[in-house]
């Protein structure tokens, strides 16, 4: 695998920002490695989102992710948001706007990457989690599969208070305003609801929490809601708490179930 960390200026922002990048690469005398390019020039594409409290880099930092996606041939696109919950913030950058419509555009115009619905895929871990189902079910024609990892699923009901002395509180003030999202584009509960009638084309998803992480109770009330839907959902609920071992194991178990072609 290629590994690049890529600085760019995006228009959404205004500001420069980063990217890390693994590209497929076809080797035969590398040791430890079973390197795999698919003999097609655009690459299928996952876009992998980070958590509250990390950046672009940490996937490569944690996991072992780059040598995980070598053999399948697979691209690899790691942005940076902040603390934006891939939202434009109301006090803040425009991260959704920037995640759903800039990044891939700038992507492809640097990188080999496929286009095609089949061919892109996006996963995350908690924030990441919620920005992987929230990009998937708002753009659901952009997407074969989104996976959830340790998600905050049930972000509408979190506390939005800019008074209140809890530092994710004051975040999602920074990112919401303050405003009920319940029932809106932010809300997955009601993502999922609006996904179940459409007749359109519906990403497959893949849900996994740890029994001991402070979001599964959230993530059960996931699985309950799909249950009672015609969702596509693989839903895994496993002893782990909030943390890179668990999350690391699961990247695994999502690279074996996406629907590659």
């Amino acid at each position: 695998m290629a590994r690049i960390t890529c600085d760019f200026f995006s228009e959404a922002l205004t500001l420069n920002t980063s990217m890390t990048v693994f590209l497929p690469e076809q080797t035969h005398t590398q040791f430890g490695m079973q390197n795999h390019k698919r003999s097609n020039t655009l690459h299928p594409t996952l876009y992998l989102l980070h958590g509250f409290s990390d950046d672009h880099s940490i996937w490569s930092r944690r996991t072992s992710i780059e040598r995980y996606v070598a053999e399948l041939g697979l691209a690899v696109v790691m942005p940076d948001v902040d603390h934006s919950f891939y939202t434009d913030m109301v006090y803040g950058k425009k991260y959704w706007t920037f995640l759903t419509e800039e990044l891939p555009q700038v992507a492809r115009s640097f990188f080999p990457l496929s286009d095609r619905r089949e061919d892109n895929f996006v996963a995350g871990l908690s924030m990441g989690g919620y920005g992987a189902f929230k990009w998937a079910l708002n753009k659901p024609e952009q997407f074969a599969a989104a996976a959830s990892l340790s998600g905050v699923l049930g972000l509408a009901k979190h506390p939005q208070n800019s008074t209140d002395n809890n530092p994710m509180a004051q975040t999602l003030y920074n990112v919401f305003g303050g405003e009920d999202i319940r029932g809106t584009m932010h809300d997955i509960f009601h993502l999922v609801h609006e996904l179940n009638q459409t007749t359109g084309p519906k990403p497959e998803l893949y849900q996994a929490c740890g029994t001991e992480d402070f979001l599964f109770e959230e993530n059960v009330a996931f699985k309950e809601l799909t249950d009672q839907l015609s969702i596509d959902i693989k839903t895994v609920f496993d002893p782990g708490a909030h943390e890179w071992g668990y999350w690391d194991y699961h990247i695994q178990e999502v690279l074996k179930w996406l629907p590659l072609k």
